[in-house]
């Protein structure tokens, strides 16, 4: 596998991280969370000589999806996102899009996803993994095989996502990361969607001591 990461300017002080993951012997490739700077992923997938296959959404935010438009008009590709966050795609109070000083989106997804889809690209197989808090239909992509997980906005380094925003839940994002992400493998390394990559077994004392209070 190829894993590319690009730190991409998507209208906030903080970059957005954008992923491109890529099988080797097909070419076949998928962007994930595109936030920004179309040019420079288009770069990136022509470095690569890649045949973009989909490009998936972990939630809906403005800072994740500010290139899509761009991204999916010059390379193509199958946009992905939970069903949940259908929505946000045109609903800018729910994209934020306007308080990022971005234009709205208002494209169609190609495909819904749910909890427990798998997405293949080539011999690369991906779980979908529903992880409501940070958004509704906030969502990650696990790889049992390459160990590794894209946990979007929900799971960061030392925290998580913000829950004061429309559709977003404290209990939700809590019950999301303990019952769903600490039970993965310790070594599995956590890619998110701003900032640092981390490991799980870095992240569960931080929730081993919250889980008490959650019961």
């Amino acid at each position: 596998m190829i894993l590319k990461r690009l730190k991409v300017n998507s209208g906030l002080v903080e970059q957005t991280n954008c992923y491109i993951v890529q099988d080797e012997e097909t070419k076949e490739a998928m962007v994930i969370d595109p936030g920004g700077e179309s040019d420079k992923i288009v770069e990136m997938l022509n470095i690569l000589e890649a045949n973009l296959k989909y490009i998936y959404l972990t939630h809906c935010h403005g800072d994740h999806i500010g290139a899509l438009k761009a991204l999916k008009d010059t390379k193509g590709g199958k946009i992905l996102i939970h069903r949940s966050d259908i929505e946000g795609l045109y609903n800018k109070d729910i994209s934020l899009t306007d308080y990022i000083g971005i234009q709205d989106i208002r494209l169609e997804a190609d495909s819904r996803v749910d909890d427990g889809d798998a997405i293949h690209i080539g011999k690369l197989e991906f779980k979908v993994i529903h992880t409501p808090g940070h958004t509704a239909g906030g969502s990650c992509l696990y790889s049992e095989s390459e160990k590794l997980l894209f946990s979007g906005d929900t799971l960061f380094h030392g925290t998580w996502g913000r829950t004061d925003l429309p559709t977003s839940n404290f209990q939700d994002i809590m019950k999301s990361i303990i019952t769903k992400l600490l039970i993965l493998p310790e070594d599995t390394i956590v890619y998110p969607g701003h900032g640092k990559s981390t490991m799980i077994e870095e992240e569960k004392p931080i929730y081993l001591e919250l889980q008490p209070r959650e019961e």
